[in-house]
């Protein structure tokens, strides 16, 4: 019988303890006792590649005997998918939630409690990297990986522009975007118009955030001038793309359409370079990386820090091999691979050679460091990401010709409903 998130809400203070009571795993003797088993992991596409996958998996099986199968999910919709199946009596053992949406679920009573792993598998991580993972003080998710978007560009169509160097500056990228579209005949920038973690990170860099707390409460703060400055920058950058203004970056993939040789640049994160490389082999060594340049050469384009943690289903029945899963997958050889093969920051001082290896991971460390930010990790914030997400259809007024302000406007009652859901 599936059970809705709002009941689950209901008896959050003791959906732990009785998931663990429940768990049919328990009364295993270490680690070797699990043989024949297997558990479902549900990760996102684009996020568990390939190498990193071979290596836990055989790893897991060595250690445990059980196997583990992966579930490839799409990000759109997934919200309500996961609500569902952590609502269920046999959910999924393991789930990747992003990092801005984990505090709602957590509310909600839907996992379990990991802070004892914590303590033995991640003493030395970041805490900026763990805060998206407490919520009330309690460990409900551990972090997985996290990083921020980068230029990947194609640098056989550079050459044919004339451009040597990469940009410092955003009018140096504005004018190498002009050069490009005069010189070639490829696409200066692939930009749809609802690509609003660009924005979220635009917004960051403007000093503002699109919620904020107004009486005692979360409301939208799209009506901000800075806000609406982060728009106009976005719409300043979309002018050089044809993308459709009404679709997001994965609608088609957009590493898929740089994939085709065409595109001098995307605005991408660094795991979608082999998601390119995937499409179109041959497009391996035209790839390039450097960091979204800002206004001042001295501080990189502001940057949405974004990632994901795995979480245990509350209501599992085989937490104890969700565990020794998670010591295996997060270990620090694994959190390297992660680094190396995807591009994303290194959680702990150990991996800093990690992403020496990996140009993504390199580009993206200056705007992590000076320019990077999140949404609030507040429970209200997962009902905006929601489908459909008033944010995405905000950006796709104003980029239609609609003024920031009167934009903000059509939607904020819709941000404003979502934020006081719970």
């Amino acid at each position: 019988m599936k059970r809705g998130l709002i009941a689950a809400t209901a008896v959050a203070g003791m959906l732990v303890s009785v998931a663990a009571c429940g768990s049919s795993d328990g009364n295993k003797a270490g680690a070797d006792g699990f043989k024949g088993q297997k558990l479902t992991v549900w990760v996102m596409s684009g996020s568990n590649p390939e190498q990193w996958s071979k290596q836990v998996s055989e790893q897991f099986k060595k250690k445990t005997g059980a196997t583990v199968e992966f579930k490839v999910q799409q990000w759109n919709g997934i919200q309500q998918k996961l609500s569902t199946a952590l609502s269920e009596d046999t959910p999924p053992d393991v789930v990747e939630i992003g990092n801005t949406q984990t505090a709602a679920y957590a509310k909600a009573g839907a996992l379990a409690d990991l802070g004892d792993l914590k303590k033995e598998i991640g003493a030395d991580w970041n805490d900026a990297f763990n805060k998206a993972s407490v919520v009330d003080g309690k460990q409900y998710a551990l972090p997985w990986y996290a990083g921020n978007r980068v230029v990947m560009y194609n640098k056989k169509i550079w050459a044919e522009a004339g451009l040597k160097d990469t940009p410092r500056t955003r009018t140096e990228f504005f004018k190498a975007f002009d050069t490009i579209k005069k010189k070639t005949d490829a696409e200066p920038l692939y930009l749809p118009g609802q690509n609003w973690y660009f924005l979220d990170g635009l917004t960051i860099g403007t000093g503002a955030d699109l919620v904020k707390k107004q009486g005692g409460k979360w409301v939208s703060n799209l009506g901000d001038p800075k806000v609406s400055k982060a728009m106009d920058l976005y719409k300043q950058y979309q002018a050089f793309s044809t993308a459709p203004k009404n679709k997001d970056e994965a609608t088609p993939q957009q590493a898929e359409v740089f994939a085709k040789g065409r595109t001098g640049a995307v605005i991408a994160m660094g795991y979608e370079a082999a998601t390119a490389v995937k499409a179109n082999p041959k497009i391996k060594n035209d790839i390039g990386f450097f960091t979204i340049p800002g206004e001042t050469a001295d501080k990189p384009e502001g940057v949405f820090l974004g990632g994901s943690n795995f979480a245990v289903a509350g209501m599992g029945k085989n937490q104890e091999l969700a565990k020794e899963f998670l010591k295996i997958a997060l270990s620090k050889e694994n959190d390297a691979q992660m680094v190396k093969e995807s591009g994303w920051t290194p959680k702990s001082p150990d991996l800093a050679d990690a992403a020496k290896e990996n140009p993504a991971a390199a580009a993206a460390a200056p705007a992590a460091q000076k320019s990077g930010g999140t949404t609030p990790l507040i429970p209200q914030w997962a009902a905006v990401e929601n489908v459909p997400n008033p944010i995405k259809n905000y950006m796709t007024a104003v980029l239609n010709g609609k003024s920031p302000a009167d934009a903000a406007k059509d939607i904020e009652s819709e941000i404003n409903a979502r934020l006081a859901k719970q």
